[in-house]
């Protein structure tokens, strides 16, 4: 099983202001800066960051490692990560980095169906950066040496776990003076793998003889937050976002989709089996990794 980490409130340091989760900043048993972020919500937020994390160290990319944890003073799971932003430096998320580009961009606006977050204005960014630093790259394919192309992976990691939040505050680059900008470690992922299901609908997506009803149709309706254009109607599927940036990326994605061929499907099932039943049940278990399996197919085929 994942351990889980005992933290305890009483003990932070500071809060953390960005998003809409219980989140605290501690002092890590090495002195490293900790977040803990609460799942307060009993939709699994926890065990799809801690999954989806291990999933993105099966392909190799640059991510935040999350661990399992409790806090034992408010009686809350959730999930606690290192701060990957070192003394000195400072992240910059997406919807400043596309208002600096164009100050026409709603920085400002909600997180989702910002229209503005198109392919184009991303890739724009993204050729102004870096790739990740250098500590996040080491198990990342040579053909994805830019952040156009690490980026692509994201996308891939998206596709593959249903993950339908990476808007414009969920990417971002990391600022190191005097002057060099690289691409942000992929982070927040609680949103995948359809976490928010009840079981009694996993179940019946499970054996339904409904095609409408079933796991092969339901994921086709996961939705990423970037839009073809700004004229779009809709934001873009998860796996019709990563074909558009596989276009522009096509060595990096062909190297993507090349790992995600070659991990092995018992592997993770083994991810999923090391979740306390307590956060993710069985059913929960069989569901997920038939959507893996099945978002696996989508992004693999010709």
């Amino acid at each position: 099983m994942f351990p889980v980490v005992r933290v305890d409130s009483r003990s932070a340091i500071a809060l953390e202001p960005l998003g809409t989760k219980g989140k605290f900043w501690y002092d890590g048993p090495r002195g490293e800066r900790m977040l803990f972020k609460a799942e307060e919500r009993g939709t699994g937020e926890d065990w799809a960051e801690k999954v989806t994390c291990e999933l993105a160290g099966l392909l190799g990319l640059p991510h935040v490692h999350y661990e399992l944890a409790y806090d034992e003073s408010a009686a809350k799971p959730g999930v606690v990560c290192a701060s990957f932003i070192a003394e000195g430096e400072a992240l910059g998320h997406g919807n400043s980095l596309l208002f600096a580009l164009d100050n026409r961009y709603p920085r400002d606006q909600r997180r989702y169906r910002v229209a503005a977050h198109t392919v184009d204005a991303i890739a724009r960014v993204l050729g102004l950066l870096r790739p990740p630093q250098a500590r996040w790259m080491t198990a990342a394919p040579a053909e994805a040496a830019s952040a156009l192309g690490v980026f692509t992976g994201y996308l891939m990691l998206d596709a593959w776990t249903a993950n339908q939040d990476r808007h414009h505050e969920n990417w971002g680059a990391v600022w190191r003076p005097p002057d060099s900008l690289s691409l942000a470690p992929t982070f927040d992922h609680g949103a995948a793998l359809a976490r928010q299901l009840t079981d009694e609908e996993r179940a019946e997506r499970l054996t339904t003889r409904d095609r409408g009803r079933s796991i092969a149709h339901f994921a086709t309706r996961a939705r990423s937050a970037v839009y073809a254009s700004e004229g779009s109607a809709q934001p873009m599927g998860t796996v019709e976002a990563f074909r558009a940036f596989a276009e522009r990326a096509a060595q990096a994605a062909g190297a993507w989709r090349e790992r995600l061929r070659k991990v092995d499907e018992d592997v993770v099932a083994e991810v999923l089996g090391q979740v306390p039943p307590d956060r993710l049940s069985r059913v929960s278990r069989d569901f997920t990794l038939q959507l893996l399996a099945e978002n696996r197919k989508r992004i693999l085929a010709p």
